[in-house]
């Protein structure tokens, strides 16, 4: 993918983000990566009840957008309703996998 930089911010040290559900449960996850698809900012979470040496966890991908005014005000999350967009971050966080996977080889 030509339009894919990756990563725009690779957590040096552990983030955290507590996130709201639908259905009211509040859920710990750690940032995997903060990257760029296409010009836009997405953020890869993944939830911190799950074993994250498991190649089966969970990651959700948001937007992802802060105040270049004010770095102190907290970052926005936003959802990903569109398929094609959601397919295109799926690509693109695989394709940072891959980098990663490389990389400590």
């Amino acid at each position: 993918m030509s339009d894919t930089n990756m990563p725009v911010g690779y957590p040096e040290e552990e983030m955290n983000v507590e996130l709201r559900l639908d259905d009211g449960r509040t859920v710990m996850c750690e940032v995997v990566t903060i990257f760029e698809v296409g010009g836009a900012d997405y953020v890869a979470l993944a939830p911190r009840d799950q074993n994250l040496t498991d190649p089966e966890q969970e990651v959700w991908f948001y937007r992802y957008s802060e105040n270049p005014d004010d770095p102190n005000e907290q970052p926005v999350l936003g959802y990903i309703d569109d398929d094609l967009e959601y397919e295109i971050v799926l690509d693109a966080f695989e394709e940072y996998l891959d980098n990663q996977y490389f990389d400590e080889v």
